[in-house]
């Protein structure tokens, strides 16, 4: 069993930066995908950045450039960091990983963490 622990929510202002980590408990995969997900009040979960086993990385346009996924896997934990962030991303954001193989996406994802607010002021 796999258990996933997000932290480094919390508030800023437009422009800055903000890291979200996600410790990975009982992990023990060789081909993965790690993904972040956010939902924003009123709208659908949409998927922000993922990365495999790899070193493959996806970004949809809405974050490309500003948003950077990467990992450590001594440490079993993989980071996302958000720069140049804007009031829109403000959301819950929540990782996520498949354990079975290295397809990401959603309906592939085998654990959730339970999420973490994030909040950008104007």
């Amino acid at each position: 069993q796999v258990q996933l622990v997000e932290s480094g929510g919390g508030s800023v202002q437009s422009g800055g930066s903000l890291r979200l980590s996600c410790k990975m408990y009982g992990f023990t995969a060789s081909n993965y995908c790690l993904a972040w997900f956010r939902q924003a009040p009123g709208k659908g979960r949409e998927e922000i950045a993922d990365c495999d086993n790899n070193d493959i990385t996806w970004y949809p346009s809405a974050v490309k450039g500003r948003f950077t996924v990467s990992r450590d896997m001594a440490k079993s934990t993989f980071y996302l960091q958000m720069d140049s962030v804007k009031p829109e991303d403000t959301a819950m954001y929540y990782c996520a990983a498949n354990v079975e193989t290295y397809f990401c996406g959603a309906s592939n994802m085998d654990y959730w963490g339970e999420g973490v607010q994030v909040t950008i002021s104007p």
